[in-house]
């Protein structure tokens, strides 16, 4: 009886010892770490998070607590901005517009060389457009007329001119770049057949194109811009 008692107690000893090892070695390797009652397990949160106790060590580290076992998300490197240089404005040399023509009769009351205040007022534009220019030759041509002596149509001509030029000259413009000359009756814009008879209010108003002073320049004039 005695024999089989301890027969017994050695089967059951037998059977306890490999659940103690396995519990030894489940506390081992959780170890530092806060586990459940049941099997061993290291308690998480829902969000993974393992809770380490005073037995941790970094040698102790297991997954999933201090081995991260998801993919690691790599940002992309930032690229600096691209800066793109835009070409320098640059200061362009145009042509200045070749030729002015003003009414006589809008400078001038009818057969005088006197300017009109409203003649003026032309020219202070005329001053406007050379601001900044670099000029070699401004050309100030007066021009009448068939009514009239060739010799006195001449003469008004060249008097109309230089008055165009003595305005210019007092605003600012270089006396020496302006060549005033009367070219008389030679140069008319009307045609023979266009205003025929002799002198009358309908006549004198049909040749109105031919009593004119043109300016002329010949020059550039600096302004800024991309080529």
């Amino acid at each position: 009886m005695k024999t089989m008692t301890k027969l017994i107690i050695a089967a059951f000893a037998a059977t306890l010892i490999p659940a103690a090892a396995m519990a030894q070695a489940t506390d081992t390797k959780n170890q530092g770490y806060l586990v459940d009652n049941h099997g061993g397990s290291i308690v998480m949160s829902g969000t993974g998070l393992c809770w380490r106790d005073s037995d941790w060590t970094p040698a102790r580290s297991a997954e999933p607590c201090d081995f991260s076992t998801k993919p690691v998300a790599i940002a992309a490197p930032v690229m600096p901005p691209v800066v793109i240089a835009m070409a320098p404005e640059q200061a362009i040399a145009k042509p200045l517009p070749q030729k002015f023509s003003f009414a006589g009769d809008a400078l001038f009351a009818f057969d005088l060389a006197e300017l009109k205040p409203e003649g003026r007022a032309m020219l202070d534009g005329l001053v406007t457009q050379l601001d900044g220019a670099h000029y070699e030759t401004i050309v100030a041509t007066g021009h009448t007329d068939r009514f009239g002596s060739n010799a006195y149509n001449h003469k008004l001509s060249e008097r109309r001119a230089q008055a165009v030029k003595a305005y210019l000259v007092s605003r600012n413009v270089k006396a020496s770049t302006i060549d005033a000359e009367g070219k008389g009756e030679t140069q008319p814009i009307t045609k023979a057949e266009d205003c025929k008879g002799a002198p009358s209010a309908t006549t004198i108003a049909c040749l109105q194109p031919d009593r004119r002073v043109d300016v002329e320049m010949i020059g550039t004039k600096t302004v800024v811009g991309s080529l």
